[in-house]
């Protein structure tokens, strides 16, 4: 299998010379009658995928205090069904356009840090893209982490959230949760995709008793409308294992990304929020009685 591509989360990679394809992720399948052993490995790699035994892979980082407690090894995963207007991560959409690693080489890479891990109470977070576009893989992952006392996050829109078996949850430490909008309309205006699944999603861990610590991003003129946080504020306040909540300014970072990738950029223009806008946001979510950062 390929070695793991290593790089920050924000470098554009070559895509493989043979494409994997995500399911349901509005990739093109990969055909090619003159290469019917290119097309043979294709399945191939699909079939792994789908056992878990190996991941498409955009990249990975360590950092500290950004995606969980502690120094982490963020595993950034390929492949997403959101179309966020402010993503600034847009080459991590396609499936096909990550490295496919094999996940005795993603471990090898984690057994470096344990000291790390150890030291600083951190561990491994896996993000995306969406991982629960990879469910397999998370499940394998988090459950040998788990068997080396390995503290574990799962960063996800939570869209996908019934593509995690109990299994997976059961391996799971902390989920850094994206709640987009609280609003039905706001949220499609937003993602392209609905809100419920993420509701759901944020049920369950709830029934479970995992740790949550919710993301919403402040978007000026897209999701700070007052009754939009307002639904927000109300939906996580129902969740008594939220931890915290996150609110992250909006920011211009991603915006060459999309003009490279040749995608019409919605929010060119956009300012981040000003220090007024996030004091009233971050108020209106303390106001439910929740921790906010």
């Amino acid at each position: 299998m390929s070695a793991i591509m290593l790089g920050m989360p924000n470098a554009a990679f070559p895509s493989k010379e043979c494409a994997v394809v995500a399911l349901d992720s509005g990739d093109g399948p990969v055909t090619d009658a003159a290469a019917p052993d290119a097309t043979a490995a294709h399945h191939a790699e699909m079939a792994a995928i789908r056992a878990g035994t190996v991941a498409s892979l955009h990249s990975w980082e360590l950092v500290t205090a950004v995606d969980g407690p502690g120094t982490r090894l963020t595993l950034f995963l390929s492949g997403c069904l959101l179309r966020c207007q402010y993503c600034h991560n847009p080459d991590t959409w396609k499936m096909r356009d990550g490295t496919v690693t094999d996940i005795e080489e993603i471990l090898t890479r984690i057994r470096r840090y344990e000291g790390v891990f150890t030291a600083t109470k951190g561990g491994v977070t896996v993000s995306g893209g969406e991982p629960l576009m990879q469910p397999a893989f998370v499940k394998r992952l988090f459950a040998e982490l788990h068997g080396r006392g390995i503290h574990t996050t799962l960063d996800t829109s939570g869209y996908l959230g019934a593509s995690a078996s109990d299994a997976l949850l059961d391996n799971v430490d902390l989920v850094l949760l994206d709640v987009k909008s609280g609003l039905p309309g706001t949220y499609r205006e937003v993602t392209g995709r609905e809100l419920a699944p993420t509701i759901a999603f944020g049920d369950r861990l709830a029934e479970r008793g995992i740790a949550v610590w919710v993301r919403f991003v402040l978007v000026p003129g897209l999701t700070d409308a007052v009754d939009n946080v307002e639904a927000v504020a109300e939906i996580v306040a129902r969740w008594p294992n939220v931890e915290r909540v996150e609110v992250l300014p909006f920011h211009q970072m991603g915006e060459d990304k999309w003009n490279r990738l040749s995608i019409p950029y919605p929010l060119h223009g956009v300012t981040p929020p000003d220090a007024a806008l996030q004091d009233r946001v971050r108020g209106q979510f303390r106001a439910h009685g929740l921790t906010v950062f």
